[in-house]
């Protein structure tokens, strides 16, 4: 795949000019909108569904630079007007919604008398410094892992704008960027007049078919990025049948979120954003391509310059946190079995000088004579969850992680019920299943939460995640504070399933709980 020039110094022809009594400039680098205040500097990209032009420029007022979505048609056109006073109203709408996942509005205006002819109106963001989407496929497609954890960011945007009545409109690929710390986000907000839920999530879809692929799915894309291709029936090619490497999961989750059926046939869509996020924390990792990307840069800002290395990506701070932590305890560990090895070594050689020692056999309490105990208990750190509940329908997925993020000042707390948990309830359980960081057989789970009384479960996951009786290793009552679960189980698991059971019933008379922090020895 060609990569695609990301940034124009100048359009191919002036979109503006030529009508009798308008200005002649256009929009070009060096034009100015607002009174004067923005100055543009390079255009990014254009989204042909509803005329607009999406560009770098300066803010002249404050200093900085910013995205500016640009909405353009005749101004005697009611119907274009109309479509752009929705989308601007739709953008200060979501001018409150801060996400890392997407650009923050910072301003949306209409257009100002001094404005080239045919400006509708502009949607002011921030600006995030890094790549276009397109040019991180520019060499191909990216490995399923890195594909996965990429995306994240903008999967878990799209749920919680969905939950605050929003649309963020992240269905075109150069609305899209990625930035220098690699991760996915909305750069230019601004969602079509008509624009739903719906159309985030198919943009979630081809987002992540167009990183496994190098391909784009959806209609109106960019004419220089190769097509998704189609099936006799008219169906899109699964992203697993162009790279037999991609995982069937990710392959589902893709051109079912695109509203297409699957490489099985099945044609049940994926409908939210927190349905996409699960598949993509179970298959993130730290997978290196050998290529980078650095994004080019116009107007001097050497920040654009940083290059985002996909084959030394940044490590998560918590998960490097908490290894450190594991080799640290580890290596206690290891200091203790060596002083105790020497302790004994020196009393054999001891007892040999002493005739009334000799012939004692030096024991340890459990373990055989003359062996070393079993290594003490070592942290298990945890590296990635997915929600879970017993009727299908995820509590706060968004915050989940925070059950085990090394900061017990963050928690993930289940949704308010109206009754309890039980078999005759709304659900039977809800919690999450938490992925070790290595196969191991776990000896105690410790629960930090406020929640005194909640009853939780503990269960090995070998398939799907299932609260049965074959599957439970340990159970208790929470207290106020930290509560040790001790756990009972032969083997090793590197998933197991946390699930409350019973809630606490607030002042509000509704039942819920929640969890500060998850650790795990083993």
């Amino acid at each position: 795949m060609t990569s695609k020039p990301t940034e124009q110094v100048a359009p191919e022809r002036d979109e503006f000019a030529g009508s009798e009594g308008s200005k002649e400039q256009g929009l070009t680098p060096g034009s100015v909108l607002d009174h004067g205040r923005y100055r543009l500097l390079a255009k990014v990209g254009t989204d042909p569904r509803c005329d607009a032009q999406l560009w770098r420029a300066k803010d002249g007022v404050l200093g900085r630079d910013v995205a500016l979505t640009i909405l353009v048609g005749d101004r005697a056109d009611s119907e274009a007007s109309g479509n752009a006073r929705r989308t601007l109203e739709r953008a200060m709408h979501a001018s409150t919604f801060n996400h890392v996942g997407v650009a923050r509005v910072l301003d949306v205006v209409t257009q100002s008398p001094g404005d080239p002819q045919g400006v509708l109106g502009v949607v002011i963001a921030e600006w995030t410094h890094g790549t276009d989407l397109l040019d991180l496929v520019a060499e191909g497609p990216l490995p399923p892992g890195t594909a996965a954890r990429l995306l994240q960011p903008l999967a878990a945007a799209v749920e919680a704008a969905h939950h605050a009545g929003l649309v963020l409109g992240a269905d075109h690929p150069q609305r899209i960027r990625v930035t220098p710390d690699g991760e996915v986000r909305m750069a230019f907000p601004g969602p079509l007049a008509k624009a739903t839920s719906s159309e985030d999530v198919r943009g979630l879809g081809a987002a992540l078919y167009l990183l496994l692929t190098g391909r784009w799915a959806l209609p109106d894309g960019p004419e220089d990025v190769p097509k998704a291709p189609v099936g006799p029936d008219g169906t899109i090619v699964a992203p697993r049948t162009l790279r037999p490497t991609v995982p069937l999961e990710l392959s589902t989750v893709a051109v079912r979120a695109l509203g297409s059926p699957d490489q099985t046939g099945t044609t049940g869509g994926v409908r939210t954003g927190a349905a996409v996020l699960r598949v993509l924390e179970q298959h993130a990792s730290f997978d290196a391509p050998t290529t980078s990307v650095q994004a080019p840069s116009t107007s001097g800002d050497t920040r654009d310059n940083e290059v985002w290395k996909t084959e030394d990506p940044k490590p998560d701070q918590v998960k490097r946190k908490k290894l450190l932590i594991s080799v640290g305890v580890l290596a206690l560990a290891t200091l203790l079995v060596v002083g105790w090895l020497a302790t004994n070594l020196i009393s054999v050689f001891t007892s040999a000088d002493h005739p009334s020692q000799q012939g004692t056999i030096i024991s340890n309490p459990g373990g055989q004579p003359g062996q070393p105990p079993a290594p003490p208990a070592a942290p298990i750190a945890i590296t990635g969850g997915t929600q879970y509940n017993a009727n299908g329908s995820p509590d706060n997925p968004n915050s989940f992680r925070l059950m085990y993020d090394g900061d017990p000042a963050t928690d993930w707390h289940t949704s308010g019920y109206n009754q309890q948990l039980g078999p005759g309830g709304i659900s039977s359980a809800t919690g999450g299943v938490l992925t070790l960081e290595r196969a191991a057989t776990p000896r105690e789970v410790v629960i930090d939460s406020p929640s005194g009384g909640a009853r939780v479960e503990i269960h090995k996951v070998e398939g799907a995640p299932s609260p049965s009786a074959d599957t439970l290793i340990g159970s208790g009552k929470l207290e106020a504070g930290r509560t040790p679960i001790q756990i009972e189980m032969t083997g090793k698991t590197e998933k197991i399933l946390i699930v409350f059971t019973q809630l606490v019933q607030g002042a509000d008379g509704r039942f819920s709980s929640q969890i500060n922090e998850v650790t795990v020895t083993g």
